[in-house]
């Protein structure tokens, strides 16, 4: 089809039901009724005549109309927070080719970390009667609330719900254990200090991280952990002004426990700027999937991004509140 052709269809107005209905000489409810394989359709006739209008016509019924009257749809609502994250990106990009494969159509939002806009996608979708919510990096929000209390299909992926109460579906990584590994290969090196360079802790995938890795670390006599905590939302601008302060002490540890590779980019540039890169020694969480070729010095925990869309699919029947599905991780270690 060329591009004239297409924008010639795009231009058509839709059929609508009523147009049907004229052509056969039936009334909407009739007309309805037969294309929907209702009960009670009518005559053998009837059904005949509406047919062949919709089909002269080019009748299509409307996709959110069958939804609402089968109580079922073919779109799944994913919200990403921030999908200038390579590690959201990749694992968004894993579920649409798992939801594809199924016959499924996904509908994306890049919430930005931003509540309203989460809540105006949740509205749009739901109104459009959504088969489910799969939240890549939730944001506490109203009408994310309204949506846990009414019971909706919730899936929340590599981010725990950020609610008091788990109100879906969890998919993802075992950030407390993944930080408690982490932990234990660094402690088990003979490290007795480290350094643990954190963003917000406020109902993320880091507070789990840090609570796994301060529990090997009090697990450990005499071993110390000392946190700095990187400011914004920015993770690279935030590493780079959190290795600063890590700079700045009089004897800092060489062992830097980042919570994620963004903030381990930033703390390296930091390092890298004093001149003093070749003093430390880098950990993160995500393995990026461009870890080998720029940064042959930092190792992470990660989960392989290809198991996160058949996870989720397999969450969509009957997500339930509370459920857990941990992805196995492992920690990618490199020599630099």
């Amino acid at each position: 089809m060329t591009q004239d052709s297409t924008a010639d269809w795009q231009a058509r107005p839709r059929v609508s039901l009523r147009l049907v209905a004229q052509a056969a000489g039936v009334s909407i409810a009739t007309a309805s009724r037969v294309l929907n394989d209702g009960p009670d359709k009518a005559s053998a006739e009837t059904v005949l005549r509406v047919r062949e209008a919709a089909e002269r016509l080019g009748y299509r019924p409307g996709g959110a109309a069958q939804a609402l009257r089968r109580r079922e749809s073919r779109i799944v609502a994913v919200l990403a927070a921030a999908l200038i994250n390579p590690v959201m990106a990749t694992i968004v990009a894993s579920i649409g080719h798992a939801l594809r494969a199924e016959g499924l159509v996904m509908a994306l939002c890049d919430t930005h970390e931003d509540a309203a806009i989460q809540d105006d996608f949740l509205t749009e979708m739901q109104a459009q009667n959504a088969r489910a919510f799969v939240l890549v990096g939730a944001v506490d929000s109203p009408g994310l609330t309204r949506l846990r209390a009414a019971g909706a299909p919730l899936i929340f992926v590599n981010r725990p719900d950020p609610g008091p109460a788990p109100g879906g579906a969890y998919v993802g990584i075992d950030n407390a254990a993944a930080g408690e590994a982490l932990a234990r290969h660094v402690l088990a090196l003979g490290t007795q200090r480290a350094i643990l360079l954190h963003g917000s802790l406020e109902r993320t995938a880091g507070t789990e991280r840090a609570r796994g890795i301060r529990a090997a670390f009090a697990a450990v006599p005499d071993a110390e952990l000392i946190a700095v905590e990187a400011p914004g939302l920015d993770q690279l601008t935030g590493g780079l002004q959190a290795m600063a302060q890590v700079l700045s002490l009089r004897d800092p540890p060489r062992a830097v426990l980042c919570l994620s590779d963004a903030l381990a980019y930033g703390a390296w540039r930091g390092a890298r700027e004093a001149g003093r890169q070749e003093g430390f020694d880098l950990y993160g969480f995500d393995n990026l999937l461009f870890n080998d070729w720029v940064a042959p010095w930092l190792s992470s925990v990660a989960v392989d991004p290809a198991a996160f869309g058949p996870a989720v699919l397999a969450q969509l029947p009957a997500p339930r509140a509370g459920s857990r599905c941990f992805l196995p991780h492992r920690l990618h270690l490199r020599p630099g």
